[in-house]
């Protein structure tokens, strides 16, 4: 399987925080969920894939393409869903037709009114009109009337309603299915990654955690738990992501050391208790 995005050894340095030596590949045909708590470095991330912003070091390939030598025609062959639009409040869906076509080469106007009618976008509607959810519709339905064969979403179901939530990750599966299309999302909402992801991108205060394959790292781990009196010196020296509580605790703990682990609760960790107990990194009291 080839690769829609590859990024090595990327990094960008700021006051106070760097994006350090991450590297991640997003196969082509899959969905890629990009992950870590607020401040990781996520959107860096994408904003150094778009070059809006600069890196320091690394390499970017996007499509095939070298993201700085061919910036212009990586451009035409991708779209981008940020959580807020990009387009003018007062515009109607004409409007949009006519300013996104002056961009791209392959637009297609019979295609964007066909997604239009298919998301149930008024044509007469004017974009401050339209619900969040309807803006992100607006959004893809724009990307794919320039038949981009990648998709960068950055937080583009933050603050929709599940039924809105849920019509999106449907229209990125549906994307996805002919294995010829990608996307790489970022999102603090994890369960949907549950439901579509393939490859996971952990990213934690800047530095690469883990890359792979989602059930790879779900199954990695596990949460033990227990009263206090349980929580032996094998424990602590097994992982320092541990909870205290006043009666009783939980630790995150890797799957393959739980037959040494007895007398104790456990559960599979989700996805949100790997960035929670791996982001605080320390025993907390």
């Amino acid at each position: 399987m080839t690769d829609a995005l590859q990024v090595e050894r990327l990094t960008k340095t700021f006051p106070g925080f760097t994006l350090e030596n991450i590297s991640f590949s997003v196969p082509t045909g899959s969905v890629t969920g990009l992950i870590g708590p607020n401040g990781s470095g996520k959107t860096t991330t994408i904003k150094l894939i778009l070059n809006l912003l600069k890196k320091d070091t690394g390499t970017i390939t996007v499509l095939g393409l070298d993201h700085m030598k061919k910036e212009q025609e990586f451009k035409e062959r991708i779209g981008v869903v940020f959580d807020t639009h990009f387009f003018v409040d007062d515009w109607k869906m004409p409007d949009v037709e006519k300013a996104m076509g002056m961009f791209y080469r392959n637009w297609d106007t019979g295609a964007y009114y066909r997604y239009l009618e298919r998301f149930q976008i008024s044509r007469g509607k004017r974009v401050r009109e339209l619900s969040k959810g309807m803006q992100m519709k607006l959004m893809l339905a724009c990307s794919f009337s320039h038949k981009a064969e990648l998709l960068i979403l950055d937080e583009p179901t933050s603050g929709l309603d599940p039924v809105s939530r849920d019509e999106m990750l449907d229209i990125l599966l549906e994307y996805t299915d002919d294995k010829k299309h990608s996307v790489l999302f970022s999102t603090h909402i994890t369960p949907d990654l549950d439901k579509i992801a393939d490859q996971i991108t952990f990213i934690n205060k800047g530095k690469l955690f883990y890359t792979g394959e989602k059930v790879n790292f779900t199954r990695r781990y596990s949460i033990v738990s227990g009263s206090v009196k349980q929580l032996s010196p094998d424990i602590k020296a097994l992982t320092p992501n541990i909870k205290i509580y006043p009666d009783s605790f939980e630790a995150l703990v890797e799957t393959e050391y739980l037959p040494g682990l007895s007398g104790l609760q456990t559960r599979s960790a989700a996805m949100d208790d790997i960035i929670v107990f791996i982001s605080k990194g320390e025993v907390l009291s």
